[in-house]
């Protein structure tokens, strides 16, 4: 079953490359661009991947992203992701990236930008992986940042397909972006957001309603609201699901309490993807098997959630 799913053709619509970071090129990075660390080697760095809740996770992600100063750092980082699309059979990938991770420590828009599409660009060639490149803002960061950042990127506006949301996710509904998302509708880019993960189903509503988006990322608390469930069964709206990240993060207890499934044989268009896999514990083949090994999923209902993915896809 495990090499099975590794050939299943799929696409993987929630990533944050930032969140591929492995630690093994964390730590050359750092030595590349001498960088001091709080770690003393790879395995110590391994046992701090224990996390209450999302905001002890951002914190180490932040301080992952430290490393990552140069386009090659980026294009090195995106480079060993595709690799590992290529190895678990994703043959598209919509990744998301956070400029103001990096903007904030005084890395250029460009340089972000130009190592990641490069990478993009090689790896649709070399791999045969599409792909559709997903410029996030971060909630936690005030409307007027996520304004900046939009301008930043609008020299580039054709190097992505979409704007999305992420981060810390209490406390800053998306209601708080609904003008700098109706500003990149209006330059023609599609929208995403992140919703319903530890936030309320009412944030999967004003993602909706007020910003307008394609698909829902995580919107694993839909299920808490029937009329919520029914129109994203109606309207077929997409939901990337990230199963080892949600137990990972304490959305879950453990794997065998994850709605996926159910959501599935309702008729929900859910996807599997991996989140921050470096972080996680897994890519998307790791997610397929934690649900054949938790959950019983079977082959039809893999086959199912990955054409659910291709389905789904912001770039054909």
């Amino acid at each position: 079953m495990h090499q099975w799913i590794n050939e299943l053709p799929k696409a993987e619509l929630h990533l944050h490359l930032e969140g591929s970071l492995e630690p093994e090129l964390l730590f050359a990075l750092a030595e590349r661009n001498k960088i001091a660390l709080p770690w003393a080697d790879v395995d110590s760095l391994r046992s701090a991947y224990a996390f209450n809740n999302l905001q002890e996770f951002l914190d180490l992600y932040y301080q992952g992203a430290n490393v990552l100063r140069t386009e090659q750092d980026f294009y090195d980082l995106t480079w060993a992701y595709l690799l590992k699309c290529k190895e678990q059979g994703v043959v598209h990938t919509e990744p998301f990236f956070d400029p103001q991770t990096h903007t904030d420590r005084g890395i250029p828009f460009e340089v972000v930008l130009r190592g990641i599409q490069q990478a993009l660009v090689d790896g649709e060639k070399q791999l045969g992986i599409g792909y559709g490149l997903i410029l996030s803002f971060l909630r936690h960061l005030p409307e007027e940042e996520a304004f900046k950042t939009l301008e930043q990127a609008m020299p580039f506006r054709d190097a992505f397909v979409a704007v999305g949301l992420d981060s810390s996710e209490m406390g800053f509904p998306p209601r708080l972006f609904e003008r700098v998302f109706a500003k990149a509708r209006s330059e023609g880019l599609l929208t995403v957001a992140h919703a319903g993960e530890e936030g309320p189903p009412e944030y999967i509503w004003e993602a909706l309603d007020l910003l307008k988006i394609e698909r829902i990322d995580h919107g694993v608390r839909a299920i808490e609201d029937e009329r919520l469930m029914q129109r994203i069964i109606d309207e077929q709206i997409p939901l990337t699901v990230c199963p080892l990240s949600n137990t990972k993060l304490c959305v879950f207890d453990d794997m065998r309490q994850h709605n996926i499934l159910q959501m599935l044989e309702r008729g929900v268009k859910v996807t599997v993807n991996s989140d921050d896999p470096a972080y996680f514990g897994g890519y998307v083949a790791e997610n397929f098997i934690a649900l054949h090994d938790s959950l019983g999923m079977t082959r039809e209902q893999a086959q199912r959630l990955a054409q659910n993915s291709m389905d789904a896809r912001l770039v054909r």
